[in-house]
């Protein structure tokens, strides 16, 4: 049984305390001692040192470092230093850029109230809050925060703000009844307060029943603990591929060992010709340079909004398939807004009404003026202090050229009756030149009762049944639009009651009229909205709030169809895991959910194969955001723990901004897919050109270090530039991408091996001519011919099936830069001397140079050539489907018109 299911003997029994005196010192030390304090405990934290050596867990790393420890252990100390070099920039690079250091416990803690209001041994006493314990009575009052969960045994009109803890757009009027029913959500346990909340109006007390790591907030805390740090599709994919590669290398190594022995080649030499081959194999500057094309995406998304707090969250965005919302703040404006108001026959939108009309002028005062609210309003801005439904009435009123301190003026208050739980009614009496005015507004169905008349263009007439059900049944039509009503009736004085009881004064009150509120969606979410479905990516709504008012907004947003999508975190708690697991794509909004609920939709969601994104403010959303592939919180109306949490944040808590992170997630993973596609298709070639010379028993046409130089220093800065590649036009009119596939599904890897084995072979080509003279003419240039035909082959991969020339050779300046200074190094090894010595190279002859040239075009002519063929194929089966599909139509047209004619 939990404690808000429990009356107040059965839980000052339960945990010994006497309420009107509270607990002594002494049993306060030793339930401290028992419990601890009411504080947050911080999880295990990863030091520097820890996160730097897990950057060294990849294979392809770990390969390279072995390559380096035998290259030096066989002299070649340049080959160690280099490959030690681009292993150490890219750990340096995944320690800066990854803020793994979790913050979430710190932001929690700094919820906390410092200060609490408790009876001990029967005095009022202000202490820490660190300091409460099970069993203590805590005091509440409007403006304070909730400092530990209890149950509320004693109120005064308590409204506690929870919209952080459970979604619930609106104070929440907190009652001592015992709701009824089994698995209550924590919006709906009235009696019962939560850490955290704010006190927005009345007062209360409370009997502690947890502190720290208990409470709710505490609960969660421990789930942002226990949630595991989860790969990005990227990270997988590059994972299987250093594997790969890995594997491979050490295969061909074995290979080409086994050939040179059994050609008789000495074994050292064996063993440096498979140590070339392994070097050639694998990519050295692969990790950092999908590092920094990551780092550069986050850069751009600085300037869309997006701060990106670890590192491959814009790509794990770019497979996002589904993107769960919460509501209240992110796809709405968190704003009570009144959007309706009606008098007799007049149900208009609230920028439509006419105020020349005494009714509707009226509707807007008593709303005005009946109450508590302090607000400045102006045509550039709006924000005032009270409850959220107050503050919205008078803005409603200043928005038709009603000033509060003006009307006030002409008014003044001079009694009340402020609200109450039980009546759900306020009444205010105001000093009018011939008399008093009494203005109440209330609850519908009990300030219907109160009244014996309505107004109706500006006459009072009786107010029949008949008038009654008309009412009632706007109010049901405004109801169904997820409106929040305010009823509002008035009557005249001629004097102030004797007795300002209810009974006496909120009775044969004159109707007027209702006023309708929401808190509004974003108008920016729904465009959004619209383009991510239009990008194959499911939007849903999660939120704590009543499952009318998620539909209705849903619903105006474009993210709900039909009523069964709808679902709330009652009937969760009776599925299974397995049955969510089922089930959870019928859904679009899931309402009144609890912080569980909302881990176990994501969770259900990844089961189903699903890359999710989850949006939201409130600390009732970290543990969702943590478990998310990523959590995007909110810059602005987001709570520090949100923030936290999440992997994003939107600096504008713009919902749209999420569809930028999209399209830029998309664009940079095809930036990286090109990447990788000129890497490993040059690396190939590198393969290709040592393994021919071998099995052909022929010297080998590069040295280790030339490899290590083309492959860190020539292909590094184009591969940089690759990766700065304009997004294509229809990028967001594609489906998501399967992060199951491969990297090089759709053929890439049959492209990238042809490609490398043309790279491969004019690069054997050139070692042959220039051999003819001298090694070491025919290894300059085949390193030459090597260097500069993967630069041209930079052309080739910004597109499967594009032109180059209809790409525009300049359109990315960024790639023109990289593949000038790329020349620039290969010409400086060659041009001077000392730098030959080191690599072992010669000088060439214009005719020479003419030769390579000639050999360096041929990839360009031949991919060209290939991808027009291409064109023309995709073409022509177009034109076949749209031929077909024509006389198909045709056909069917002579079939109906004969079947017409028989008839």
């Amino acid at each position: 049984m939990s404690w808000y299911e429990k009356d107040i003997e059965e839980l000052s029994s339960e945990l010994n305390v006497d309420i009107s005196v509270g607990l002594s010192e002494e049993e306060v030390k030793l339930r401290k001692e028992k419990y601890g304090e009411n504080i947050l405990k911080e999880g295990k934290r990863k030091s520097i040192i820890s996160m730097f050596f897990s950057q060294f867990k990849d294979f392809m790393v770990i390969i390279l470092l072995i390559a380096s420890i035998v290259s030096g252990l066989l002299g070649e100390i340049s080959d160690t230093v280099i490959i030690l070099l681009v292993v150490l920039l890219n750990a340096l690079l995944g320690v800066i850029q990854e803020n793994k250091a979790e913050k979430s416990l710190e932001a929690l803690k700094s919820l906390s109230s410092p200060i609490a209001k408790v009876i001990r041994n029967g005095k009022r006493l202000e202490v820490k809050s660190s300091e409460l314990v099970p069993g203590d009575i805590i005091l509440l009052e409007a403006g304070d925060f909730v400092p530990a969960d209890g149950v509320l045994f004693e109120s005064a009109s308590l409204m506690i703000e929870e919209s952080a803890l459970t979604g619930e757009s609106v104070p929440v009027e907190k009652q001592i009844n015992i709701p009824e029913g089994e698995n209550i959500p924590l919006g709906d346990r009235k009696n019962y307060v939560f850490t955290s909340s704010l006190v927005t109006n009345g007062r209360g007390k409370v009997i502690v029943t947890e502190t720290g790591m208990n409470t709710e907030i505490g609960k969660i805390a421990g789930m942002l603990q226990n949630q595991e740090d989860m790969k990005t599709p990227l990270q997988e994919k590059l994972d299987e591929l250093g594997k790969m590669l890995g594997i491979g290398a050490l295969g061909i190594c074995v290979v080409i060992f086994i050939i040179g022995y059994l050609q008789g080649t000495p074994l050292l030499e064996m063993f440096m010709t498979s140590v070339s081959l392994a070097v050639a194999a694998i990519p050295e500057g692969l990790p950092a340079i999908v590092t920094v094309v990551l780092s550069i995406g986050v850069q751009r998304m600085i300037s869309k909004n997006a701060i990106i707090r670890k590192l491959p969250a814009v790509e794990t965005l770019g497979t996002a398939s589904v993107i769960c919302s919460d509501k209240t703040g992110t796809l709405t404006q968190n704003k009570m807004t009144v959007t309706k108001l009606y008098t007799y026959g007049n149900l208009e939108n609230i920028e439509d009404i006419n105020i020349s009309n005494k009714d509707t002028e009226l509707a807007l005062k008593i709303g005005l003026l009946c109450n508590d609210s302090v607000i400045e309003t102006s045509k550039e801005s709006e924000g005032g202090l009270g409850d959220p439904t107050e503050i919205a009435l008078v803005v409603s009123a200043s928005r038709h050229g009603m000033d509060k301190t003006n009307e006030e003026k002409k008014l003044e208050r001079v009694e009340e009756i402020p609200f109450d739980s039980d009546r759900k009614l306020m009444t205010t009496v105001h000093k009018d030149n011939d008399g008093y005015k009494v203005f109440t507004k209330g609850a519908l169905d009990v300030l219907l009762e109160r009244c014996k008349s309505i107004l109706i263009d500006s006459e009072i007439k009786d107010l029949t049944e008949e008038i009654k059900e008309d009412i009632r049944k706007v109010n049901h039509e405004m109801s169904e639009e997820a409106l929040r009503v305010i009823a509002l009736a008035y009557k005249e004085e001629s004097k102030i009651p004797a007795e300002m009881t209810s009974e006496k004064v909120e009775n044969d009150l004159i109707f007027v009229g209702m006023e309708g509120m929401i808190d509004p969606p974003r108008e920016e979410a729904k465009v959004a909205v619209e383009k991510c479905k239009m990008a194959g990516i499911k939007p849903v709504m999660i939120t704590g709030d009543h499952k009318i008012t998620a539909m209705a907004i849903a619903k105006e947003l474009g993210i709900l169809e039909n009523q069964v999508e709808a679902i709330e975190g009652k009937e969760i708690e009776n599925m299974s895991d397995e049955d969510l697991n089922k089930n959870v794509e019928k859904y679009s909004v899931y309402a009144r959910v609890s912080p569980e609920h909302k881990v176990r939709i994501v969770s259900a969601w990844q089961n189903n194969g699903k890359v999710v994104a989850m949006t939201g403010d409130g600390v009732n959303d970290a543990p969702a955001l943590k478990k998310a592939n990523i959590g995007c919180a909110m810059g602005i109306t987001g709570t520090d723990v949100s923030k936290q949490a999440a992997d994003m944040i939107l600096t504008d808590d713009n919902f749209a901004t999420i569809v930028s992170a999209v399209e830029e997630g998309r664009s940079i993973f095809d930036n990286i897919k090109k990447s990788i596609h000129f890497l490993l298709s040059c690396n190939i070639g590198e393969v290709v050109a040592l393994f021919i010379a071998v099995v052909l028993g022929m010297p080998i046409p590069l040295l280790p270090i030339h490899i290590l130089w083309v492959n860190l220093v020539t292909d590094s800065l184009p591969a940089l530039a690759l990766g700065m590649d304009p997004a294509e036009p229809d990028i967001m009119k594609r489906k998501p991408r399967d992060p199951k596939k491969s990297i090089f599904a759709g053929g890439l890897w049959t492209t990238i091996i042809v490609q490398g084995v043309i790279i491969g072979v004019i690069t054997l080509i050139s070692f042959n001519v220039g051999r003819r003279t001298s090694i070491e003419l025919g290894r300059t240039m085949a390193f030459i011919t090597l260097s500069l035909s993967q630069i041209v082959h930079t052309l080739n991969v910004r597109s499967i099936d594009k032109s180059i020339f209809k790409m525009g050779l300049f359109s990315n300046k960024y790639l023109v830069g990289a593949d000038l200074l790329s020349i620039l190094s290969v010409s400086i090894i060659i041009i001077i001397p000392k730098l030959r010595e080191v690599f072992k190279l010669t000088t060439i002859s214009g005719t020479q140079l003419l030769d390579i040239i000639g050999l360096t075009l041929t990839p360009l002519i031949v991919v060209e050539i290939v991808k027009l063929f291409k064109r023309k194929i995709k073409n022509r089966n177009y034109f076949s489907s749209l031929t077909y599909k024509f006389i198909e139509s045709q056909r069917q047209a002579i079939t109906d018109k004969e079947s017409e004619g028989t008839k």
